[in-house]
């Protein structure tokens, strides 16, 4: 019988996905250890491997899909043997036939958020009306009127309908080249492409018991002025949201200020990459940020009561000193991790954040690589921020904000004099860590980093 290929969880988190791929087409042999799908996870893309031996049946969820759940099934393998006809019935509905070579999809065709699979798909549209004629010049216009069903609905895949009413098409206007002239997601491009007519007018009330969308209840923008554009929240936007929110919400913070002088850092760190001679393309030479994620993981070895993390039932005092650091991507935050920082050299330690941030902002993380870590730096004094505060990265109890180093007066020995001067703010769980241990971490991180040869002893 035909074997069900199900939506994965790829990490403990995970409840829900994006298909961003097929790698298989409908028809294609799958063996073991074949990728055959592509899933946006919160944090990355992932290839999906096949687990079965077979032949791909029928993809039931298309390219694109967001908000597909765990254990939902998006595909069908056929075993040797079996034809089409054993496919089980309840996925005609779901099912979308993929094209034979497809593009990638304009970014207005993209779907929007779309509500939960458990509520009902929009109201339908009218049946086709006269006023709304197919425009001589596009290709989706010249085929036959779309087919309708029998309560008068226009046939289109739930897809499509989004997609149409997203761009403003009128899907009276536009045949679809699905089973039965269904109008599916490529039909909708095309038209797209060739600049099919718009809707008339809203959708009558007698069609629509229930409000409209504010949206689509929005009047049309004047000609003066740029438009309104809404770009749908990715996944990794989704749960950034919801778990900072959580963070700002459910744990009390307290954040601790420091000034620290860092002219002595920035020599050491000349000095070594001199030293290091690394050739270009090579590796990667020392940074700031790469010495402040070394004089962490020191002082939370220094220090190990802040190495720690809240929990119903206890505190948790962990035992490695995982740093993960937050990295800037197109899609939103993510924070790579570099193991047991305390037990490695700057060299190795700047050779993996280079290689981490690299695959990060390629989605290409996976989710062992920045799920967990005890302790999280973000740096935006490369952006030239002197001084800010970060919120707590659940379940973590701690979070270092470092701002840009800039030259300030000093009084040294009742003398003023120049240096260069870094602020470092730490936010703490306050149920975790008290005040005065907060204050007795940054006073540890502090002389790591005025005092740089410390590090390499």
């Amino acid at each position: 019988m035909p074997i069900a290929v199900t939506m994965p969880a790829l990490s403990p988190t995970m409840e829900e996905g994006t298909l961003a791929r097929w790698a298989k087409r409908e028809g294609d042999a799958v063996s073991p250890g074949d990728v055959i799908a592509e899933i946006e996870t919160d944090k990355a893309t992932m290839e999906v491997e096949a687990v079965d031996e077979g032949v791909l049946g029928r993809i039931v969820v298309p390219e694109g899909t967001e908000g597909v759940k765990v254990n939902a099934v998006i595909a069908w393998l056929l075993e040797e043997g079996e034809d089409a006809g054993a496919l089980p019935a309840d996925g005609d509905a779901a099912a979308e036939p993929a094209p034979a070579a497809p593009e990638p999809a304009p970014e207005a065709a993209q779907e929007p958020e779309s509500p939960p699979p458990a509520e009902p798909e929009p109201e339908p549209e009218p049946a086709p009306v006269s006023e709304s004629p197919p425009a001589a010049e596009s290709p989706a216009a010249a085929a036959p009127a779309p087919a309708a069903a029998e309560d008068g609905r226009i046939a289109a895949s739930p897809l499509a309908r989004r997609m149409a009413k997203q761009a403003g098409l009128d899907l009276a206007a536009i045949a679809g080249s699905g089973p039965h002239g269904r109008i599916v997601k490529r039909d909708i491009e095309r038209a797209l492409a060739a600049g099919a007519p718009a809707a008339e007018a809203p959708v009558p009330e007698a069609a629509t018991p229930a409000p409209a969308p504010a949206a689509s209840a929005r009047p049309a923008v004047a000609a003066a002025g740029p438009e309104d554009r809404e770009i749908p929240h990715s996944n990794v936007r989704k749960v950034i949201a919801r778990r900072l929110t959580e963070a700002d919400r459910e744990i009390p913070q307290i954040y601790l200020s420091v000034d620290m002088e860092i002219d002595r850092l920035l020599a050491a760190r000349k000095e070594l990459n001199e030293a290091l001679e690394v050739p270009e393309g090579k590796g990667a030479k020392v940074s700031v940020n790469d010495m402040v994620i070394k004089a962490a993981a020191l002082a939370l070895r220094q220090v190990p009561a802040v190495n720690a993390r809240w929990t119903d039932t206890a505190t948790v005092m962990l035992g490695a000193v995982d740093i993960s650091v937050a990295v800037a991507t197109e899609g939103g935050l993510i924070t790579p991790i570099v193991f047991d920082a305390d037990r490695k050299g700057l060299a190795q330690i700047a050779n993996e954040m280079k290689e981490l941030a690299g695959r990060a902002r390629e989605g290409r993380l996976k989710p062992e690589e920045y799920q967990g870590g005890s302790f999280t730096v973000s740096n935006l004094g490369m952006y030239g921020i002197g001084h800010f505060t970060s919120i707590i990265n659940p379940p973590q109890a701690a979070i270092l904000a470092v701002g840009a180093g800039a030259q300030k007066v000093v009084v040294r020995g009742g003398e003023m004099q120049v240096a260069t001067v870094m602020t470092c703010t730490l936010t703490c769980d306050h149920r975790v860590i008290d005040g005065a241990l907060g204050a007795q971490w940054l006073q540890a991180f502090k002389g790591f980093v005025e005092r740089p040869l410390s590090m390499l002893a």
